[in-house]
């Protein structure tokens, strides 16, 4: 049997570990706060405290942490406990350039490396239909493949570092779309149209997208409880930003986005990322989309 160290049990990582555990595989579930880790038991997975008792003979280590930062210093802190051989799958998000140094020390420890972040939210982690974005070698790909094919679809990209590529793209995509999606229900509301009737009319159209169906509904709902969060999806395009430098290329709409949720970083860091719509609102004082409540996250970090 497989033995998995799954390493940050959060939003994404409690979900995504308990369907490893209850597929069948030994989880092992660390977090620095342990009672974090602790949620994933009755699915099957054992919590541990310590990080070095949790990778410590394991075969695959799934690391799914904040930032490229967190996932360098436990890999750095987790490098005494790795047997030769063991399979490093890190499933967050971060830049590429980070992607490759991580390949590089563990490849010096006798270890293996593949970057595969994920799109689909905490509902894709949760029904097991994430897309998976998958850089590093082939063959190692196709070992990983049936393990990673239980929390959703993996995609398999080229070298090491073109997974957290395709999740910047995917990242600047969904950035975008759900400020302009705000917009266009912002204008419907201001222009007087019903912006519910005005969403239901163009989600048929060239129009429709996933960010319309669920975003554009949790917008017209004022529900801006997490799901993917506003200080995520900022770090993500400050890293397609980065990624754009690295390459020579100027992307005024990205910069453009970015600077949006940059304007409510500091006051809505754990919303929803639809919060784009507040942000929206706050440079349009007098017009508000709807006449409900905002739902937002009890306390902030």
């Amino acid at each position: 049997m497989t033995t998995i160290a799954f390493l940050g049990i959060g939003l994404m990582g409690r979900p995504m570990a308990s369907r490893l555990a209850q597929a069948g595989f030994s989880v092992r579930a660390w977090n620095r706060t342990l009672a974090k880790a602790e949620a994933v038991r009755a699915a099957g997975a054992l919590p541990v405290a310590g990080l070095l008792d949790a990778v410590r003979g394991v075969q695959v280590v799934i690391s799914m942490l904040e930032a490229g930062e967190v996932v360098g210093e436990v890999i750095a802190a987790a490098l005494p406990a790795l047997a030769p051989e063991t399979q490093w799958i890190d499933m967050s998000s971060t830049r590429q350039d980070e992607a490759l140094a991580f390949h590089a020390t563990l490849s010096a420890h006798g270890c293996r490396f593949i970057d595969a972040p994920v799109s689909g939210g905490v509902g894709g982690a949760q029904a097991g239909t994430l897309a998976i974005m998958v850089g590093g070698e082939a063959a190692q790909f196709d070992q990983m493949a049936k393990l990673l094919a239980v929390m959703g679809t993996p995609h398999y990209l080229g070298r090491v570092g073109s997974g957290q590529v395709a999740k910047l793209c995917n990242q600047l995509i969904v950035g975008a779309t759900l400020n302009v999606v705000a917009e266009a229900l912002l204008l419907a509301q201001a222009a007087g149209a019903d912006p519910a009737a005005v969403r239901a009319a163009i989600s048929g159209g060239f129009a429709g997208s996933r960010i319309l169906d669920v975003h554009g509904q949790r917008m017209l709902d004022r529900d801006f409880l997490p799901g993917g969060q506003v200080k995520s999806q900022l770090k993500d395009l400050r890293n397609v930003l980065a990624a754009a430098e690295n390459v020579g290329l100027h992307l005024p709409v990205a910069e453009l986005v970015t600077q949006r949720y940059a304007s409510i970083e500091t006051q809505l860091p754990t919303a929803d990322h639809s919060a784009a719509l507040l942000a929206l609102e706050m440079l349009n004082p007098g017009i508000r989309l709807g006449e409900g409540a905002d739902q937002l996250p009890r306390a902030l970090p």
